[in-house]
C-alpha cells in the first residue's frame, strides 16, 4: 500500500514539473562589461517563450523591415529596444524600429514577461513579422492594456494596416 501512496506521489509530481509553463526559460548570467577603468556592468540574459532565441541570426529591425518590403510575412530573428511593456500582464511590447516608430510584437501561445520589464531593454526576438489589418477593437484593447485614457481610446475610430511581430522567443538583455 505504501508503495502505491509512493508511485502516485512521484506521479504526480512528474506531472507537476513536465506541466510547468516553459515560458521562463532561465536566467542567465552574461560575462562583465567593463566600462573605462572604474564601472563594472553585469549583463543578464532571461529567456520567456516555447522557442529558443538565437541571437547569432538576430538583424536589426531595420534590417528585417527591409528584407520584410513586399511580403506579407516573413520569419525572422531581430534585435530591438522596447519601448513599452504591456502593463497588465506582459503580454505585448512594442519596439523601436529604428526611425521613432514602433512595430507591435505580441507573443504567441500567449507567453508573458514581467510587466516591470523597463523601455531601452535590449530584447532578442524570433518569430513571424506580419503585414496585417488591426480591427479598432484590437487598437483601443492595446491602448487600454497601455493605461491610456479615455479619450485616447475612444480617438482610435479606424482600422490600421500595419506590420507586426508574431514572437516565438524572445530573449531580454538587462544590464545590472
Amino acid at each position: 500500500m505504501n508503495k502505491q501512496f509512493y508511485f502516485i506521489g512521484l506521479l504526480a509530481l512528474s506531472m507537476l514539473i513536465s506541466c510547468t509553463n516553459n515560458a521562463q526559460e532561465g536566467e542567465t548570467e552574461g560575462e562583465q562589461l567593463e566600462q573605462g577603468d572604474t564601472t563594472t556592468v553585469t549583463v543578464v540574459e532571461t529567456e520567456f517563450g516555447p522557442k529558443k532565441v538565437d541571437i547569432t541570426k538576430a538583424v536589426s529591425t531595420e534590417e528585417m523591415l527591409k528584407q520584410f518590403e513586399g511580403k506579407t510575412e516573413m520569419d525572422a530573428t531581430i534585435k530591438a529596444n522596447i519601448t513599452e511593456v504591456c502593463s497588465k500582464m506582459g503580454c505585448w511590447v512594442r519596439i523601436d524600429q529604428g526611425d521613432g516608430e514602433t512595430i507591435m510584437v505580441i507573443f504567441k501561445d500567449h507567453f508573458t514577461i514581467p510587466t516591470e520589464t523597463a523601455a531601452g531593454t535590449v530584447a532578442y526576438l524570433t518569430g513571424k513579422a506580419v503585414q496585417d489589418t488591426i480591427s479598432v477593437d484590437e487598437r483601443r484593447h492595446y491602448l487600454e492594456d497601455a493605461n491610456a485614457s479615455k479619450e485616447e481610446i475612444m480617438a482610435i475610430t479606424e482600422p490600421e494596416y500595419t506590420v507586426s511581430f508574431i514572437a516565438e522567443g524572445i530573449k531580454l538583455e538587462e544590464k545590472k
